[in-house]
């Protein structure tokens, strides 16, 4: 299912969704994180609880049916993409990247970089440079890049 910008909703997440968020983001991390031998979905419920706010937190909805979800967390000097999960299923359909393309809107309307971390065995490092981000740190197990302002 090709998509398009306009196809894509993006709806407010409640406290209750945690769970379903957690599934989602397990389910899109798995493949990267065993690769490198640190899939661990108890780590990953601890990690997700310790940073989630669903008052941050947007549902990825296509023809109707959820299919990610995005975090983005306004911080003192950028916009933090803390997450951007989309099902392994639909993946490769532009939905990341039309909503990739929402969040530097926002970003450029306030003149604010997007910051953003990714696995460092992920192929979201690929997506990340191909839509104007820059390696400016690296960590154990991730990158951290920024975009900023056209």
């Amino acid at each position: 299912m090709p998509t398009t910008s306009a196809s894509i909703e993006l709806t407010t997440a409640v406290p209750e969704d945690f769970e379903e968020l957690l599934a989602l983001r397990v389910e899109a991390m798995r493949e990267s994180l065993q690769r490198i031998g640190r899939f661990d979905p108890v780590r990953a419920r601890e990690r997700f609880r310790a940073g989630f706010s669903a008052a941050y937190t947007r549902h990825i909805e296509c023809a109707g049916q959820r299919v990610g979800f995005v975090v983005v967390k306004p911080h003192a000097d950028c916009l933090l993409l803390d997450h951007l999960y989309i099902h392994p299923d639909v993946q490769g359909q532009g939905i990341g990247a039309a909503v990739l393309a929402r969040v530097i809107e926002e970003a450029d309307l306030n003149a604010r970089p997007v910051r953003v971390g990714a696995l460092r065995e992920s192929g979201s490092n690929r997506f990340y440079l191909r839509n104007g981000f820059v390696l400016v740190e690296q960590g154990e197990f991730d990158n951290y890049y920024l975009r900023t302002g056209q």
